[in-house]
């Protein structure tokens, strides 16, 4: 089962939330006691970090059975997860693994509905999320990128090259080709990506010889518009391709893809509303048992 942190980071979650025991469950003097932890989709939604959801759970010292990955899209009620152990293990992970699932399966399920909307008129055209998540963040959010069918725009800058008007007003009157020039001698293997907020300033980037332009706030008009400009002119290496960024959404992917952008680029699914877990805990003196597949003695994977 693989999970998107390491063990070392999912206990860390645990031990923030619960650093020195938990005062309640000890005082009134029920941890022993065996209970069942159920976790349902309350509404639709696209699941996400279901798998460290249910490590942390066995971290606590509790079994558990995984119904769904992530990923899956999951109707109204749909079961998520059964836990079995300790009270004080479900009652130690249940805020944590609750949270966990809520705060990414929205980053998730609003990735799909951008997904969904562009691929209706572009069944190919791919969904980049850009790295503008919360810091510290960075493995959730790139899992429940990835189950929302997304990709990631860049995960930081060591591994891209993509040159802001920021970086620009650094060069002073540097000709643009001999910025290109200049980046291809120390990255040549990398696709080079400039940042523009013009058509003029798209042109002459893709006269220059970039690899991408990322059109920034570009209307699906203006996005048309520098399609058909850009595929009359003529060029020594391939045309450019084009990607739409600021303010991609559900709403507008659409429109956006058949503008004809080569990409879309967005922010907005770091920006979506929790989708509802319903939590069901209850005593299983009655003797109640479930079928079990993760159990609490299993490795958790260092990382992936």
């Amino acid at each position: 089962m693989a999970t998107a942190a390491s063990r070392a980071e999912l206990e860390r979650l645990l031990e923030d939330d619960v650093p020195y025991g938990d005062l309640t469950t000890e005082a009134l003097g029920i941890g022993g006691a065996i209970g069942v932890m159920q976790f349902a989709a309350r509404a639709p939604m696209v699941l996400a970090l279901a798998e460290d959801v249910a490590a942390i759970i066995a971290l606590a010292g509790c079994d558990v059975e995984l119904f769904a990955a992530s990923g899956a899209v999951l109707e109204q009620g749909a079961p998520i997860l059964q836990a079995r152990g300790p009270a004080a293990g479900l009652l130690r992970s249940w805020k944590v693994a609750q949270t966990l699932i809520e705060i990414w399966s929205g980053v998730a399920s609003d990735t799909r509905a951008i997904v969904d909307a562009a691929r209706a008129v572009a069944p190919h055209i791919p969904v980049a999320c850009t790295r503008k998540n919360v810091p510290g963040t960075k493995r959730f959010a790139v899992a429940a990128i990835k189950a929302g069918g997304a990709v990631m725009h860049r995960l930081g800058l060591s591994e891209t090259v993509l040159v802001f008007p920021e970086h620009r007003v650094f060069l002073g009157d540097l000709p643009l080709f001999q910025a290109v020039e200049r980046l291809r001698r120390a990255a040549p293997e990398k696709k080079l990506v400039i940042e523009v907020k013009t058509a003029d300033a798209a042109l002459a980037a893709a006269v220059a010889g970039f690899d991408v332009i990322q059109a920034e706030k570009f209307s699906p008009a203006e996005i048309a518009a520098l399609v058909k400009r850009m595929a009359s002119m003529a060029y020594t290496r391939a045309r450019p391709l084009i990607a739409a960024a600021g303010g991609v959404n559900a709403a507008n992917a659409a429109a956006y893809a058949e503008a004809g952008a080569d990409v879309l680029v967005t922010s907005s699914p770091y920006l979506a509303k929790p989708r509802d877990v319903q939590v069901e805990i209850a005593s299983a003196d009655d003797g109640t048992r479930a079928r079990l597949i993760l159990r609490k003695d299993a490795a958790v994977p260092a990382s992936t």
